[in-house]
């Protein structure tokens, strides 16, 4: 039995698999969560580009919701959760433009009293 040569590759059912797969990863990915936490924040002309270590951030969310670094924790336990840093750590703030001013107000609150010092603001330019 003598064997053709092949002058070409067909390459359609290569390119078929591969948008087949290139569909499948698409799809997949759109349901991948990223970790964060959607916070609308509030602009402001005096923003400067910080560098955020993680250390401790505390995001309000627009339903009054706290978390500590992407930990959901309830208001009574806010202060508890605050106290395992040392008074030195960097804190960050991220509050929704749209959560209610007595939620900011009640985490510096707690920062301050348990006497923090290097607390930030964050906000969008």
């Amino acid at each position: 039995m003598k064997l053709k040569k092949f002058d070409s590759i067909n390459v359609l059912p290569f390119i078929d698999v591969l948008l087949v797969l290139l569909t499948i990863i698409l799809m997949t990915s759109t349901f991948i969560t990223k970790g964060l936490i959607p916070v609308s924040l509030p602009s402001a002309k005096s923003t400067s580009n910080l560098k955020i270590d993680k250390k401790l951030v505390i995001v309000i969310n627009k339903k009054g919701e706290f978390f500590c670094n992407n930990n959901l924790v309830n208001s009574k336990n806010m202060k508890n959760h605050i106290l395992k840093f040392k008074k030195e750590t960097q804190v960050y703030i991220k509050s929704d433009k749209n959560a209610r001013f007595d939620s900011f107000v009640q985490v510096l609150d707690i920062l301050k009293s348990n006497d923090f010092q290097n607390i930030s603001i964050v906000t969008k330019k």
